[in-house]
């Protein structure tokens, strides 16, 4: 070995004494994570529904960590990293859709031996979901009401339900780029729920029949529609699973259950970028 080469690893030795002192479980917090599961039925299957439940919501917390700084790239014009993080949702989706491949496993039977020690709690009632529809354009006022409670969560929906969604912030780049895109569309009630517009249909048609021209906007458009498409895989499985474990009966959150959830696979986050298909 060279003089170079040995003074080079006791420079990589040296880098690493001087690391700080934290351990792998110190650094994760593995002591409040792994303590976090306080099952109440007594029944072996209430520890796979915790740990379901509580995956799901680290996965949402990192999906709404990437989505609004993609929100942000897109409001700057800087697309490349939020195509990134958009298409990073989408494998967090796949996520999602397989825990409940994994929640299936518990039979009508189990399930209904915890029930009981659920009382009200509902994952009707996740705010982190609540505020990833919304930041995908999904917004619904009334949602809010079940955590009126609980003030500093139904303070963040309600600023979530204030703020431009990712796909407003899409919009508002195409009327930037010189599309036709109506003032309404560019500023207007962000808490209101937006309707399918013709501009904007027209808009990203255009995109779709000239994309070397566009590419940009072009692979957000895709990136946009794969993020729904996984999205709306979730929502099925979600129904799906509730249907398989506790058939129609009502949510123990007071929601009706499968009804519900198969309402919510009507609603498209991107309703344009599906319909320009048609007329492509």
């Amino acid at each position: 070995m060279s003089k170079t080469d040995t003074s080079s690893s006791d420079e990589a030795l040296a880098g690493v004494h001087e690391r700080p002192d934290i351990s792998y479980a110190t650094y994760l917090g593995l002591d409040r994570l792994l303590s976090a599961q306080t099952p109440l039925s007594g029944e072996h299957d209430e520890f796979l529904f915790i740990v379901v439940h509580q995956a799901s919501e680290l996965w949402l917390a990192l999906s709404l960590h990437e989505l609004r700084a993609a929100r942000e790239h897109i409001r700057r014009d800087d697309l490349s990293p939020a195509l990134k993080m958009i298409a990073r949702v989408s494998r967090i989706q796949a996520q999602l859709i397989q825990s409940w491949d994994v929640l299936a496993t518990m039979t009508p039977t189990e399930y209904n031996r915890i029930r009981p020690s659920l009382g009200q709690s509902s994952g009707f009632q996740s705010h982190q979901y609540r505020l990833l529809e919304f930041l995908l354009g999904g917004k619904d006022a009334q949602a809010m009401a079940v955590h009126v409670s609980t003030p500093a969560v139904h303070g963040r929906l309600a600023a979530a339900l204030a703020e431009p969604s990712l796909y407003d912030e899409a919009i508002r780049l195409l009327g930037r780029r010189g599309f036709a895109i109506s003032a309404e569309q560019m500023e207007r009630d962000w808490t209101a729920s937006r309707a399918a517009d013709a501009a904007v249909e027209a808009a990203w048609l255009e995109v779709y029949r000239d994309p070397d021209r566009y590419w940009d906007l072009y692979e957000l458009a895709e990136k946009l529609v794969d993020l729904e498409f996984r999205f709306q895989q979730w929502r099925f499985s979600h129904m799906k699973t509730v249907e398989r474990i506790i058939g129609f009966k009502r949510g123990t959150g007071g929601s009706s259950g499968v009804a519900y959830l198969d309402r919510a696979l009507q609603r498209s986050f991107f309703p344009e970028l599906i319909d320009l298909r048609t007329a492509l």
